[in-house]
Protein backbone atom coordinates (compact mmCIF):
# COMPACT_ATOMS: atom_id res chain seq x y z
CA UNK A 1 0.00 0.00 0.00
CA UNK A 2 1.23 3.48 -0.85
CA UNK A 3 2.02 5.83 2.03
CA UNK A 4 1.40 9.56 2.40
CA UNK A 5 3.32 12.27 4.25
CA UNK A 6 1.31 15.48 4.56
CA UNK A 7 3.03 18.65 5.81
CA UNK A 8 -0.36 20.16 6.65
CA UNK A 9 -0.55 17.77 9.61
CA UNK A 10 2.67 19.12 11.14
CA UNK A 11 2.87 22.52 12.82
CA UNK A 12 5.11 24.88 10.85
CA UNK A 13 5.70 28.59 10.54
CA UNK A 14 5.56 28.34 6.74
CA UNK A 15 2.11 26.68 6.63
CA UNK A 16 3.52 24.19 4.12
CA UNK A 17 0.92 22.29 2.10
CA UNK A 18 3.15 19.69 0.42
CA UNK A 19 1.88 16.11 0.28
CA UNK A 20 4.15 13.25 -0.79
CA UNK A 21 2.77 9.82 -1.76
CA UNK A 22 4.43 6.60 -2.86
CA UNK A 23 6.12 3.49 -1.52
CA UNK A 24 7.22 3.95 2.11
CA UNK A 25 10.97 4.15 1.42
CA UNK A 26 10.42 6.71 -1.36
CA UNK A 27 8.18 8.86 0.80
CA UNK A 28 10.55 8.80 3.79
CA UNK A 29 13.50 9.77 1.57
CA UNK A 30 11.63 12.58 -0.20
CA UNK A 31 10.00 13.88 2.98
CA UNK A 32 13.35 13.85 4.78
CA UNK A 33 15.00 15.82 1.98
CA UNK A 34 12.08 18.27 2.05
CA UNK A 35 12.22 18.62 5.85
CA UNK A 36 15.94 19.43 5.67
CA UNK A 37 15.91 21.77 2.66
CA UNK A 38 12.67 23.62 3.37
CA UNK A 39 12.09 23.38 7.11
CA UNK A 40 15.69 23.35 8.36
CA UNK A 41 15.58 19.98 10.14
CA UNK A 42 18.73 17.91 10.62
CA UNK A 43 18.97 14.77 8.49
CA UNK A 44 19.43 11.46 10.24
CA UNK A 45 17.77 8.37 11.68
CA UNK A 46 15.69 10.36 14.19
CA UNK A 47 14.16 12.50 11.44
CA UNK A 48 13.43 9.42 9.32
CA UNK A 49 11.79 7.69 12.32
CA UNK A 50 9.65 10.75 13.00
CA UNK A 51 8.53 10.87 9.39
CA UNK A 52 7.75 7.14 9.39
CA UNK A 53 5.59 7.59 12.49
CA UNK A 54 3.44 10.25 10.78
CA UNK A 55 2.83 8.34 7.54
CA UNK A 56 -0.68 7.28 6.68
CA UNK A 57 -2.05 4.89 4.10
CA UNK A 58 -3.09 6.49 0.84
CA UNK A 59 -6.83 6.41 0.36
CA UNK A 60 -7.62 4.89 -3.02
CA UNK A 61 -9.70 7.21 -5.14
CA UNK A 62 -9.10 10.22 -2.90
CA UNK A 63 -9.87 13.42 -4.72
CA UNK A 64 -11.52 11.73 -7.69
Amino acid sequence: MRKVADCRLMPSESNCTLTIAGEEAEVVRAASEHAVSVHGHTAGPELDAGIRSMLSDELVGAGS
